[in-house]
C-alpha cells in the first residue's frame, strides 16, 4: 500500500517540476520543518514537543515563498489534507495552498476564496502574476520586494521574521509612509530590521530617485538599543554605518544610528536633527517605539514629525493597549504581528515558571508604632503601608533582606550560577539588595568578587562593563545584578534563568519587556526555561489580565518562614489568591515634585525604618501547560484526566486504538506533546503497579485501578483457548513476556529487543526463537494479538 512519502516522491514531485519548480530560484522545499516544536517538561525533565513541517513549500525566489503543499497516500481523498494545507498557509502568510493524494489536486487561493480541483500545479509565474494582481505589485516593486536577504548560514530566518521583513518591505515599496511591526521580545525585531535595511539598501531603493542607496536612520532611546545592532546584525554594512553622538554629524554615510536624547533639543539647544534636510533620510527605524517616541506630548515626537517624509517603521513588543494607544495611533495597526504566547507554542522561545512570594508586610500592610523614628531619628507618619509604598515612602531594610534571603535559598535549591536579574524600585533599593545579597552568599563573593553586581546608572562605564559581562554567555561572573530600569529593554542575556520583581511594574508594555529578558533559549548553555519570582503581586496581576499573552498554568502554595526555608506545599485552586487575604498596597503618598533618576520617580520625603522583621508566608508558582493556556490548579491526576477526556470522550473509544500498538504509540507520542509521560504516571501519582492505561482510564473516567499483575493473570485465567493454539515451546515465549509485562510493563512487548535478555536469550537468538512460532511474521502477530487480548481482559 502506497504511503505519504510515497505519493511525495512519486507523484507531487515530478508534476511540481513540470510545472517549472525544480530549480533555483523556483524551489521546492520538501519536508520542511518551519518551528523548533514547544518545550515541555513530561517528568519533570524538558522535552520538545512536536515541530510543525510542511510536505512541500514552493519558493518564487529563494527567500519568497508564495505556496504549501500537503500530500496523503493514494488510497485517501485529495482533499485530507486540505485543513492543514490551509493551517499552515495561514501560519506562514501564504496565498495558495494545495492539498493532493497523488492523483487529484485541491487548491485554495485566498487571493479570490476561490477552493477548486485542479488537473495540473501552477507554474511559479503564474501564481506571481494572480499574487502581483492581488496586492497591486507592478514591475518596479518586484524588482526591490525579490531583492535577497543577507545570507546569514548561522542565524537563517524563521519563518515569522521573513513575514515580517517581506510585509515591510512591500508595505514601503507600496508608499505606505508609516509601518507597523509588533514582535515580541526575544522573537529577533533586530534581524527583521536589518534584513528589511539590507533588501532596500541593496536592491538601491531610494524615496527620491532611482538607483540610489537610500540614507536610513535607526533611532532608540538607549545607547545599548542602538550599538548592539550597529556593531552586530547591521556590521555587514561596513563604513556605510555611522553613529550620530556627541553633537558629531555627518552625511556621507548610508546607515545611522542615534538615540533620541543625542539629537534632539532642549531649554539650551536646538536638536542637532535639524542639521538634516528634512528629506535627508528615505527610511527610519524605531525600535522600541512604544516607549514615548509616537506620544503627541513626548520629547522626540517633533524628531518624527521634521523628517515625516521619510518612511518610519515603528518596532514594538506589546500589543495595542490603553497605555500605548498613541503609538498605534501614530504608526497605524501593524502589518504583522508575532506574540509570546505563539514563540513559546513555536518553540521559539523559553516557556517559564511564576513563583508569587508573600512577605506578612505585602499581605497584610506595616503600620508603625507610635512615635516610631526611623534611621535618622525623624517620626514615621502614621499610616498604613503597602506594597507601592515601601523603598518609595518608606524603606523597610528587614523585607529587603527577606526577599535576599529567599532568593538565596532559591538559587541555592535550584543553580546558584544561573544568571539572574533583580528590578527594584530605584537605585538605592538595588544598592540595599545588592549589599544583602553579597552578604549572604559571602562564600561566593570571596571567590567571585563579581558574584552580585548592581547596574544602574550611577555606576556609568562600570556598570555597562558588568552588564555585558553577564550577557556574555561564556563569562561565569556577575551571576545576579540588580537594577531599578535600566535593563527593562537592550539587554540580550540567553542564559538569564531568573526574572525577580522586588518592585511593583505598573505598565504592561515594561512588564513585558521585563519578562523578555529570560525568553531567550539557549539549550546548549541549559537554558530550556526561566522563572520569574515575584514579591510584589505584579506577574498574578498581569497575567489576570486579558491582554497578556501566554499565560502561566499551574499554582503550587510553599510556606517560607523568615528564614526563606520552606516548611509546607500544598495545591491551590484556579481561582485562590492568597487564601482569602487580600494583597494590601496601601496608598502611594507621594505628593511633592519628582524628579527623574535612572527613568524612576522618586519622592523627596522617605523614611528608613530598620526595625522589626519581615517574614515570607506564602509562595504561589504558576506554570505553562503544554497547550500554553492558564492550568487549572489542580494536581496531576486532574490535569491527566482532563487532557485524556479531551482526547477520548469516554473508556470505549480509548481502548479501541489501545488495543492497536500503532494507534496506542500515537495515543502516549500525543499525551506526551501534552507533558504526560504515561509510562511514568504511576510514578508520578503513587501508583508504580498500574498500568498506564488503566491508570488513565481511572483519572479520566473513575474506572476501577487494577495492577499489572492483576490484569495479567486475568489475561492467563480467560485467555486459555488463545495459549492453546500455539505449540509448548511458542506458550513458554508468551508467558515470560506477559510476566515480564507484570513486572515492568508494556515496553516488554518490544520485539526484537525483548528477545536479548533473560529468559529469553537462554533459549537462542532471534530467529531460533521466531521458529518456535513459525517464523518472524507469525511471532509479531501473535505478540500483537497478546497485547489485544491483553487489554480486552
Amino acid at each position: 500500500m502506497d504511503t505519504e512519502a510515497d505519493t511525495c516522491r512519486k507523484d507531487v514531485v515530478p508534476k511540481l517540476v513540470e510545472a517549472g519548480w525544480d530549480t533555483s530560484p523556483c524551489a521546492i522545499n520538501e519536508q520542511r520543518t518551519f518551528t523548533d516544536g514547544r518545550i515541555v517538561f513530561v517528568g519533570g525533565k524538558a522535552r520538545r514537543g512536536r515541530q510543525k513541517r510542511a510536505d512541500f513549500i514552493l519558493r518564487y525566489r529563494s527567500d519568497f515563498p508564495v505556496a504549501v503543499v500537503e500530500a496523503k497516500a493514494k488510497y485517501k481523498h485529495a482533499a485530507d489534507g486540505l485543513q492543514q494545507a490551509r493551517e499552515y498557509a495561514e501560519i506562514l502568510g501564504l496565498k495558495f495552498a494545495y492539498s493532493t493524494n497523488g492523483r487529484e489536486i485541491f487548491e485554495v487561493d485566498y487571493t479570490t476564496g476561490i477552493e477548486r480541483e485542479i488537473s495540473s500545479y501552477p507554474s511559479p509565474e503564474e501564481l506571481w502574476l494572480r499574487l502581483a494582481a492581488s496586492e497591486n505589485l507592478d514591475d518596479k516593486i518586484k524588482g526591490h520586494l525579490l531583492s535577497p536577504t543577507y545570507p546569514d548560514k548561522s542565524k537563517p530566518l524563521r519563518y515569522y521574521q521573513e513575514i515580517a521583513v517581506n510585509r515591510a518591505v512591500q508595505a514601503i515599496l507600496r508608499e505606505r509612509k508609516r509601518v507597523l511591526l509588533t514582535l515580541c521580545t526575544g522573537a529577533g525585531k533586530t534581524s527583521v530590521a536589518f534584513q528589511i535595511c539590507w533588501k532596500l539598501w541593496n536592491s538601491a531603493w531610494s524615496a527620491k530617485s532611482k538607483n540610489r542607496r537610500p540614507k536610513i536612520l535607526f533611532l532608540a532611546d538607549r545607547n545599548v538599543l542602538v550599538d548592539d545592532p550597529k556593531d552586530k546584525d547591521f556590521s555587514v554594512f561596513g563604513d556605510a554605518r555611522f553613529k550620530i553622538t556627541g553633537g558629531e554629524i555627518s552625511k556621507g554615510r548610508d546607515i545611522y544610528f542615534a538615540i533620541y536624547q543625542a539629537i534632539a533639543g532642549n531649554e539650551t539647544r536646538d536638536g542637532i536633527y535639524k542639521d538634516y534636510a528634512k528629506d535627508f533620510f528615505d527610511l527610519i527605524i524605531v525600535d522600541e517605539c512604544h516607549r514615548g517616541s509616537a506620544r503627541e506630548d513626548g520629547n522626540w515626537r517633533e524628531i518624527l514629525e521634521w523628517f515625516d517624509q521619510a518612511y518610519q517603521i515603528g518596532m514594538t513588543a506589546t500589543p495595542k493597549r490603553e497605555d500605548n494607544a498613541d503609538t498605534y495611533s501614530y504608526f497605524g495597526d501593524p502589518i504583522y504581528e508575532y506574540s509570546l504566547a505563539q514563540g513559546i507554542s513555536d518553540g521559539f522561545l523559553a516557556p517559564y515558571r511564576v513563583h508569587r512570594i508573600i512577605s506578612d508586610f505585602d499581605a497584610a500592610g506595616w503600620r508603625p508604632t507610635k512615635g516610631e523614628l526611623d534611621r535618622y531619628g525623624r517620626e514615621i507618619p502614621d499610616s498604613e503601608y503597602g506594597t507601592r509604598d515601601f523603598e518609595r515612602v518608606v524603606a523597610v531594610r528587614s523585607r529587603t533582606e527577606a526577599f535576599a534571603a529567599h532568593l538565596t535559598a532559591f538559587m541555592a535549591q535550584t543553580d546558584r550560577f544561573a544568571k539572574t536579574i533583580v528590578f527594584c524600585v530605584n537605585q538605592e533599593h538595588a544598592l540595599e539588595m545588592r549589599n544583602a545579597l553579597a552578604r549572604l552568599n559571602a562564600d561566593l563573593m570571596k571567590e567571585y568578587p563579581d558574584y552580585v553586581c548592581r547596574v544602574t546608572s550611577d555606576e556609568g562605564d562600570i556598570g555597562a562593563g558588568h552588564r555585558s559581562n553577564f550577557q556574555d554567555i561564556d563569562n561565569r561572573t556577575p551571576v545576579i545584578l540588580t537594577t531599578s530600569h535600566l535593563l527593562t529593554t537592550g539587554v540580550d542575556a540567553p542564559t538569564c534563568k531568573n526574572i525577580v520583581l522586588a518592585r511593583v511594574v505598573g505598565s504592561m508594555s515594561e512588564f513585558k519587556q521585563i519578562i523578555g529578558r529570560g525568553t531567550r533559549l539557549r539549550p546548549d548553555y541549559g537554558k530550556l526555561a526561566f522563572n520569574i519570582i515575584d514579591y510584589t503581586g505584579t506577574a498574578t496581576e498581569k497575567f489576570a489580565d486579558p491582554a497578556f499573552d501566554g499565560d502561566p498554568i499551574r499554582e503550587l502554595e510553599e510556606t517560607i518562614d523568615e528564614n526563606g526555608e520552606i516548611v509546607a506545599e500544598t495545591d491551590v485552586t484556579e481561582d485562590a489568591d492568597t487564601n482569602g487575604e487580600e494583597v494590601h498596597t496601601g496608598p502611594v503618598d507621594i505628593i511633592d515634585g519628582v524628579l527623574p533618576v535612572d527613568g524612576e520617580p522618586y519622592a523627596p520625603r522617605k523614611y528608613y525604618y530598620d526595625g522589626g522583621s519581615v517574614e515570607i508566608i506564602r509562595q504561589l508558582v504558576y506554570e505553562l501547560d503544554p497547550d500554553g493556556k492558564k492550568l487549572a490548579c489542580r494536581h496531576l491526576t486532574e490535569y491527566t484526566g482532563d487532557k485524556v477526556r479531551t482526547l477520548y470522550p469516554n473508556a470505549s473509544e480509548l481502548r479501541k486504538d489501545w488495543l492497536d500498538p500503532v494507534r496506542r504509540a500515537e495515543i502516549l507520542e500525543r499525551l506526551e506533546e501534552k507533558g504526560i509521560d504515561a509510562e511514568a504516571l504511576g510514578e508520578s501519582v503513587g501508583k508504580p503497579e498500574a498500568d498506564p492505561f488503566d491508570l488513565l482510564c481511572h483519572l479520566a473516567y473513575n474506572a476501577p485501578l487494577r495492577t499489572r499483575r492483576e490484569r495479567a493473570e486475568r489475561l492467563r485465567k480467560d485467555e486459555v483457548d488463545f495459549f492453546a493454539e500455539h505449540g509448548t515451546e511458542a506458550r513458554e515465549v508468551l508467558d515470560a513476556l506477559i510476566e515480564k509485562y507484570a513486572e515492568h510493563g508494556a515496553a516488554q512487548f518490544t520485539l526484537p529487543d525483548v528477545l536479548e535478555i533473560p529468559p529469553f536469550n537462554g533459549w537462542g537468538n532471534v530467529v531460533e526463537i521466531a521458529a518456535r512460532f513459525g517464523g518472524g511474521k507469525a511471532m509479531r502477530e501473535a505478540v500483537n494479538e497478546l497485547q489485544k487480548r491483553l487489554y480486552n481482559a
